[in-house]
């Protein structure tokens, strides 16, 4: 009797088992379902703000693809680089960096709708690192977006950049503006002054795109980094708005801007320094140019005396080439400056005229 009561309860536990077991294996397991989706509030303040800098002015920003010939007489095209741009005006001009389409050939421009329509260069400005492009075709181009001013900057404030880095079109970043009036050397040997330094990211392919403001205003036009890889390190620079906005209707007026200049060579601050002498040291005239003929005179190679240095300009200190370049660039071309001018321990002051030297003679 045992036995079979055992025997019989066996069968039950295993009955049990049995079931249970099979159960187990029939239900679905929750894993293979799709899960349920979590509703998000509201997008902040700050995200529906770059949503909408971004819909709103991406449409006017262009990629800009630059071929240029091997030699004036070649038939092949040569390398090609590519960059970014964008609408300046209603009349189909397009602003870009100049090293973007220097020596090019042929430019194709791409817009964020995926045409893509021909350009050509018809004004450059290397001491800037600014270009502008004309629209071949009969396209109607995007409305250009609202210009800001670089004046009244703030470090700090926020600062978007879009362009197409790595040929990667329509890419938006942000940051803030690390720092202001940075110096920037350019490929024509010169400085522009009062740069925007971001750490918006911009790498290989940004150049020439729109550094904008928290409103979508143009601020500045994305021109360099500073990086060991080639990549960005979170220090970028962009050409100040009120420089792009004085020097591109030139561009589109005469293809050209003057290079304000009083004809002479002048020493490195670091020369300066070695020598123990504050201010610009002239090293020589250009002959026949104003500086000449106001009476400044350079370096005495024969003796290695020096000459005239260069201490003030209109009654500002000058303590490098940049602070003389910049207060005759303000002041233009056909007009005079006023030099305070060290030589030995005398001092006097000149007015020198201030000519286009950049004009082919």
């Amino acid at each position: 009797m045992d036995r079979r009561y055992t025997l019989a309860l066996a069968g039950i536990v295993a009955l049990v088992l049995a079931l249970t077991g099979a159960k187990f294996w029939f239900t679905p397991s929750t894993s293979s379902v799709a899960r349920t989706i979590e509703q998000r509030g509201a997008l902040s303040e700050g995200e529906r703000g770059t949503i909408e800098i971004f819909e709103r002015v991406s449409p006017s920003v262009v990629q800009v693809a630059a071929r240029s010939a091997t030699s004036p007489l070649a038939m092949e095209e040569g390398p090609s680089s590519s960059g970014t741009g964008f609408v300046w005006d209603n009349e189909g001009h397009v602003v870009t960096n100049d090293h973007v389409v220097q020596n090019s050939k042929t430019v194709a421009l791409r817009f964020a709708s995926g045409e893509v329509a021909e350009a050509e260069v018809i004004g450059a400005a290397p001491n800037y690192d600014l270009a502008v492009l004309r629209i071949s075709n009969a396209r109607q181009p995007p409305p250009p977006f609202a210009l800001g001013s670089s004046a009244d900057l703030k470090v700090g404030q926020s600062a978007f950049a879009i362009g197409n880095p790595f040929g990667l079109d329509q890419s938006m970043t942000s940051g803030i503006i690390s720092a202001l009036k940075r110096r920037l050397p350019t490929s024509s040997g010169r400085e522009i002054a009062n740069v925007i330094q971001t750490d918006a990211a911009i790498n290989p392919g940004n150049s020439g795109g729109p550094l904008l403001d928290s409103a979508g205003r143009l601020i500045g036009v994305t021109t360099a980094i500073i990086s060991p890889s080639g990549s960005n390190a979170g220090i970028g620079f962009a050409v100040p708005v009120d420089i792009v906005n004085r020097i591109v209707p030139e561009l589109i007026r005469t293809g050209r801007v003057p290079t304000p200049g009083i004809g002479i060579v002048a020493a490195s601050e670091a020369v300066a320094t070695r020598l123990g002498i504050e201010g610009l040291i002239v090293v020589r005239t250009v002959p026949a140019g104003p500086a000449e003929r106001a009476g400044i005179r350079g370096v005495d190679f024969a003796s290695g005396a020096i000459g005239d240095v260069i201490i003030e300009a209109n009654n500002k200190p000058v303590r490098q080439l940049s602070d003389l370049t910049d207060e005759i660039e303000q002041i233009g071309t056909g007009r005079s400056v006023k030099l305070t001018v060290k030589r030995g321990s005398q001092s006097r002051n000149l007015d020198v005229d201030i000519v286009d030297i950049g004009r082919p003679r």
